[in-house]
């Protein structure tokens, strides 16, 4: 473990700062909770929502259980703003739920990274707001990078 890593590393420039972000995009959109747990130290801390988590066994667990409910997940983080080692996001997903019924989460998100460029702390905060099918943002074939997301949803 002493030898894992991941960068770019901190201190962050605001190059650095932006590919960080959309590698933890990337790696979100696989929805594969065995993929995203190594962009995190073993011991790290998150509090998603009302949850609170510690190490990768923990994450996988909450991740496939997030995945299994959130279908056809897909998502956006873009750089709010940055400093040595920490990084905060803004972020736009859309999910579907059991009965079909269309959400998309906004939110920020507050990271903190080890000398190795893994995630030590993660904090989400979110907010769900029902959509039709004709509001979304991220239907097959769209990249989310591409998506016009206006003054209105930030």
């Amino acid at each position: 473990m002493a030898t894992e890593s991941k960068p770019p590393f901190p201190p962050f420039t605001l190059e650095s700062a932006q590919k960080k972000v959309k590698a933890a995009q990337d790696a979100w959109n696989t929805r594969n909770p065995e993929v995203v747990q190594f962009a995190y130290t073993p011991d790290s801390i998150w509090r998603n929502r009302d949850t609170f988590l510690q190490g990768r066994s923990e994450i996988v667990a909450f991740l496939a259980k997030k995945w299994e409910t959130e279908n056809g997940y897909r998502l956006r983080k873009e750089l709010f703003a940055f400093t040595d080692n920490k990084i905060a996001v803004q972020f736009w997903y859309e999910w579907f739920d059991k009965d079909g019924q269309w959400w998309r989460t906004y939110g920020l998100e507050d990271w903190t990274f080890a000398e190795n460029g893994l995630m030590r702390k993660r904090q989400m905060s979110g907010n769900d707001v029902k959509i039709g099918d004709q509001e979304r943002w991220f239907t097959d074939g769209v990249d989310v990078n591409t998506v016009d997301i206006s003054e209105k949803h930030w």
